[in-house]
C-alpha cells in the first residue's frame, strides 16, 4: 500500500498590499502540490480562515501570504494555537525580520554591516525635518512592510517634504536610509545552506522596486552573480548570519547593496521569499538543479517533520 500524501491547505490573499502577489504565489505553489500528488486546496487569509482550516484539517499549512498578516508572525501564532504545522519562521522571528527598524538595530549591535538610518513617527500631524545625521540621497521606506511597498528615492528637500506626506497617509512610522550607490544582489538559504549570489538589475525602475520585481520585464536576475568568489562566499556567510542571528527556520532571502568599493551592506530580510514566477527564491534553486516542484516539496516537508518531532514528544 503506498502511503498517503499528506494534506495541505495553501493560505493566500488576504488584505495586506501584496495581496495580488500572495495569490501568485499561492497559486504556483497549488499547481507544484497537485503535481507532487498532495491533496492540496487553496484558502484566502479572511474572516472565515479559521472555520475553514478546521473544516479541512490539513496536516499542514503552506502559508503564501506576504506583507503585514503573513510574514509578521499573525498566521503564525494563529497555526501553533491551533496546533497545525507550517513551513518558514515562527512567530517571534517572523515579527522581529517584519520591523525593519529592530532588525536593523540588532544587526548593527553584532556588527553586521548594514546602511546608516532613521526611524520617524508620522502619527502625530507633524511632518519630521531632514535628519540632520543623513545627508541627501535617502531612502524612505515603511518600518513594517515587504516586497519594497512605499520606498522611493529622496534628492531634494522638496522630495523629502512630499514623500513624507505620502507616506503619512499611509504609514505611521518611516525609515530613512543611507542611500548607497550600488549593486544590488541577495542571497536565498534553503535549510541551513546559502544557495547562489543572485544580481537584480532593474530595467524598468532606478532600483528594484515593487514593480521591477513583480512585472515581466522588470528586471533580470544574474545567476550566480558576476561577483569574484570571496565577495561571494562573504554574502553568503552574511545571509547565513542573519538567518541564524534572527532565528529564522526553512528559508529566508537576504537583501544586500554592495558599494562601487565592493563594500556590502545588509538591506533587508525576507522570511517568505515570493514564489511567482519572477521570484528570486527559485531562480537560485534551479541554478543548483533544485526544481520549482522540488522545493515546494522540500518546504512542506520541514513543517511535516516538526509534526513529527512534536508528536513524538
Amino acid at each position: 500500500m503506498t502511503k498517503r500524501k499528506a494534506k495541505v491547505a495553501v493560505a493566500m490573499g488576504g488584505s495586506s498590499a501584496e495581496r495580488e502577489i500572495s495569490i501568485q504565489t499561492g497559486s504556483g505553489v497549488m499547481r507544484a502540490l497537485q503535481s507532487l500528488g498532495y491533496e492540496a486546496q487553496s484558502l484566502d487569509y479572511d474572516r472565515r480562515f479559521i472555520d475553514a482550516v478546521r473544516d479541512i484539517s490539513p496536516d499542514v499549512v503552506f502559508i503564501a501570504l506576504h506583507g503585514p498578516g503573513g510574514e509578521d508572525g499573525h498566521i503564525q501564532a494563529l497555526l501553533d494555537y491551533l496546533g497545525i504545522p507550517y513551513q518558514g519562521s515562527g512567530v517571534e522571528a517572523s515579527a522581529l525580520a517584519m520591523d525593519k527598524h529592530m532588525t536593523k538595530k540588532l544587526l548593527a549591535a553584532e556588527g553586521l554591516p548594514t546602511a546608516a538610518w532613521d526611524l520617524f513617527d508620522l502619527s502625530g500631524g507633524t511632518l519630521p525635518l531632514l535628519p540632520g545625521s543623513l545627508d541627501l540621497p535617502l531612502v524612505i521606506k515603511p518600518r513594517y512592510e515587504g516586497s519594497s511597498q512605499g520606498v522611493t528615492i529622496v534628492n531634494t528637500h522638496e522630495q523629502w517634504t512630499n514623500s513624507m506626506l505620502s507616506a503619512a497617509k499611509t504609514y505611521s512610522q518611516i525609515m530613512a536610509e543611507e542611500f548607497i550607490d550600488g549593486r544590488e544582489l541577495t542571497v536565498p538559504i534553503l535549510g541551513e545552506e546559502a544557495l547562489p549570489v543572485i544580481e537584480i538589475v532593474p530595467t524598468t525602475e532606478d532600483f528594484y522596486s515593487y514593480s521591477a520585481k513583480y512585472e515581466q520585464g522588470g528586471s533580470s536576475h544574474i545567476v550566480p552573480a558576476k561577483i569574484d568568489e570571496d565577495l561571494a562566499a562573504r554574502l553568503q556567510m552574511l545571509a547565513l548570519s542573519v538567518h541564524r542571528l534572527l532565528g529564522l527556520r526553512d528559508y529566508s532571502r537576504t537583501d544586500f547593496i554592495v558599494s562601487k568599493e565592493g563594500r556590502p551592506q545588509i538591506l533587508e530580510v525576507n522570511t517568505l521569499p515570493g514564489l511567482t514566477p519572477t521570484s528570486l527564491l527559485p531562480d537560485s534553486c534551479a541554478a543548483i538543479g533544485i526544481s520549482y516542484e522540488a522545493l515546494i516539496d522540500r518546504l512542506v516537508g520541514y513543517a511535516l517533520a516538526r509534526a513529527e518531532v512534536r508528536d513524538v514528544a
